[in-house]
């Protein structure tokens, strides 16, 4: 088996398959090589001898998860979910535990059209999930169902999972500031920047709209496109308010206006009496 290990991650199949059947027959009741040649034939496009090898696997040792999994996994390949099902459920009826398993079988029941099943599946899912295999999946059903807060709340934890899980040196309590900043962006944190972004400016939250925008601009999908839109406007947004908060300048009066506006003062104003002399009118 090991020399079969080694021949699988050198994507060796071929040979990979042959020691775990000469490993098969010096012990035809090994379960793990059942379980792993099985796994090799699935990489060969080989269902049928992949599904027979985890049967037999499965026939050996009920609690081999893997072995419920692969046939799960072939009859997805056939197109056969209800299926699928069946074996998936027995999976996790072993390993309960494992995100991998509920995300399985929430992907039967959404092939099925059971989308309520599927949105508890994965919630069951979440439970345990470290590495954010659940979460995206998720999220699009809740915002297909039109739950905006749900949904933001599944992409926010999906960040938060996969910052703690590809950066070498994580904040042990990170604000989601760092969260954003830090996380590696590739497809499914691409979907979930851009739905934040929307999210939060719609509700005013601008610079955090902004930040997840511009995480956007270093992924090369048409996720960029949609991010520089969004900061376009959010720059549009933001200079009108501007404008709207300075106050306009006074404007300076022109010398004349200045002379007409200055009272006069009619206390003591001179004048000229008919007979040439000037007089005081203290009239008011």
């Amino acid at each position: 088996c090991i020399v079969g290990n080694y021949y699988s991650l050198k994507n060796m199949r071929t040979k990979a398959i042959t020691y775990f059947q000469r490993a098969l027959k010096l012990d035809p009741n090994y379960t793990g090589a059942w379980t792993l040649m099985g796994h090799e034939y699935i990489e060969c496009k080989n269902t049928p001898a992949a599904m027979e090898a985890y049967r037999e696997a499965a026939s050996l040792n009920q609690k081999d998860y893997r072995a419920w999994y692969g046939l799960g996994q072939a009859y997805e390949l056939l197109g056969m979910p209800l299926y699928a099902l069946y074996y998936y459920r027995k999976a996790c009826s072993v390993r309960s535990y494992d995100p991998r398993m509920w995300s399985a079988v929430a992907g039967c029941y959404q092939s099925l059209g059971k989308r309520q099943e599927a949105i508890l599946s994965y919630e069951k899912a979440m439970q345990e999930d470290v590495e954010g295999i659940a979460t995206t999946q998720l999220a699009t059903l809740y915002k297909q169902d039109g739950k905006t807060e749900q949904a933001a709340q599944c992409y926010r934890k999906h960040l938060e999972l996969r910052y703690l899980a590809t950066t070498s040196h994580p904040s042990q309590n990170p604000t989601f500031s760092d969260i954003l900043q830090g996380v590696v962006v590739q497809q499914a944190e691409a979907s979930a920047l851009l739905f934040l972004a929307h999210y939060h400016q719609s509700h005013h939250q601008l610079e955090t709209a902004a930040l997840c925008a511009s995480r956007l601009l270093e992924y090369p999908g048409p996720e960029k496109e949609e991010g520089k839109a969004v900061l376009r406007e959010i720059r549009s947004r933001t200079s009108s308010t501007m404008i709207e908060l300075v106050p306009t300048p006074a404007r300076t009066p022109t010398h004349q206006e200045a002379r007409q506006n200055t009272p006069r003062d009619t206390a003591a104003t001179p004048s000229r009496d008919t007979s040439g002399e000037f007089s005081v009118d203290f009239s008011p």
